[in-house]
C-alpha cells in the first residue's frame, strides 16, 4: 500500500472514531441536560362549578388530552371558592366567572387574576312560577335578587328594563337596592345568595336568577318573564389563571381545548339554549 493510500485510511479512521465519540457525548449530554416542560407535558388543575358544566369540561378534557395537555377538573359548589383556590395555587385556572364579577373580587381581595379566553354568555333572566309576565306581577310584588355586587347590579338593570325600577343616574355596573331612585309598584326586593335565590322562587312572585342557577333550581325557559339584552352584553365568561402565568404555552392549549366545535356542540346540548357560547 502507498503511504498516500495509508495516510487516508488513518484519517478516515481517524475520522470515524471523532463521529463514534462525538455521537456517545451528545448522547450523553441528551440524557443528563433538564427537561424543557411544553404545553405538551403540562398537567394542570381547573376550577368549575358544579353541575351542568361538568358535562361540557369532561369533552374539554378530552380535547385537552389530543393536543397533550392533561387537565384536572376541581369542582366547587359556590362562587368565593375558585378564584380563592386560584390565587393560592392549589389550581391552575378557573371557569366560572364574568368580568364585573372577577374586577369587584379583585378590588376587595387583591387577587392577580386576568381572563384568558373567552367562553360563554348566560343571559340572567326574571323568573315566575306565579305569573306569566311582568305586567301581571302585582303591586308590593316581592322580587329576590342575587346578593353578590355585581350580580345584584345586573339583576337590577333587568327590573329597570322592564320598568319595574328606575336606577338614579350613572348608577354604574355595581348598583344596590339603594341605588333605586323610584319603584312606582313598590315591589319589596330581596337580597339572596346567588345559589339561594332561584330555590326560594315559591315564596316570591319571581326571582332574578343566573341561568346556570334557574337550570340548578328546576326552573325553565317557561317559567322565564323576562331576560337581560344579549346585544353587547358585557356578562361573558372566560378561562382565567394568575396574571405570572397568562403567557404560558399551557394557557393558549387549554383555551383551544374549549373553543371548538366539540365542546359547542355539547355546551349547546347540555344547556338546551339557555347559555351561548362567546368566542
Amino acid at each position: 500500500m502507498t503511504k498516500s493510500a495509508l495516510f487516508a485510511t488513518a484519517t478516515l479512521g481517524r475520522r470515524a472514531a471523532l463521529g463514534v465519540f462525538a455521537a456517545t457525548i451528545a448522547a450523553l449530554v441528551g440524557l443528563s441536560a433538564p427537561h424543557q416542560a411544553s404545553a405538551e407535558d403540562k398537567a394542570i388543575k381547573v376550577g368549575i362549578i358544579s353541575g351542568e358544566d361538568e358535562d361540557v369540561w369532561r369533552v374539554v378534557t378530552a380535547e385537552a388530552a389530543k393536543r397533550g395537555l392533561t387537565v384536572e377538573t376541581v369542582v366547587f359548589n359556590d362562587y368565593t371558592q375558585p378564584n380563592e383556590a386560584l390565587e393560592r395555587g392549589e389550581i391552575d385556572a378557573n371557569a366560572f366567572q364574568h368580568l364585573p364579577y372577577l374586577e369587584n373580587q379583585i378590588k376587595t381581595n387583591g387577587y392577580k387574576i386576568v381572563p384568558v379566553g373567552f367562553t360563554a354568555v348566560w343571559p340572567i333572566g326574571l323568573y315566575s312560577k306565579g305569573h306569566k309576565s311582568v305586567a301581571e306581577l302585582p303591586e308590593g310584588a316581592k322580587i329576590g335578587v342575587p346578593n353578590d355586587p355585581s350580580n345584584e347590579g345586573r339583576a337590577l338593570r333587568v327590573l329597570q328594563h322592564e320598568g319595574i325600577i328606575k336606577l338614579k343616574d350613572g348608577t354604574g355596573i355595581l348598583a344596590t337596592i339603594a341605588d333605586i331612585e323610584s319603584n312606582p309598584k313598590k315591589v319589596e326586593i330581596t337580597e339572596l345568595d346567588a345559589g339561594v335565590v332561584g330555590r326560594a322562587i315559591d315564596d316570591l312572585d319571581g326571582a332574578v336568577v343566573n341561568t346556570d342557577w334557574a337550570l340548578k333550581s328546576g326552573l325553565t325557559p317557561e317559567n322565564r318573564i323576562a331576560q337581560e339584552p344579549v346585544a353587547d352584553n358585557p356578562y361573558r365568561n372566560f378561562i382565567a389563571t394568575r396574571e405570572a402565568d397568562k403567557d404560558a404555552a399551557w394557557v393558549k392549549t387549554l383555551v383551544e381545548s374549549y373553543q371548538n366545535d366539540a365542546v359547542k356542540g355539547e355546551f349547546d346540548k347540555v344547556y338546551k339554549g339557555t347559555g351561548i357560547s362567546a368566542y
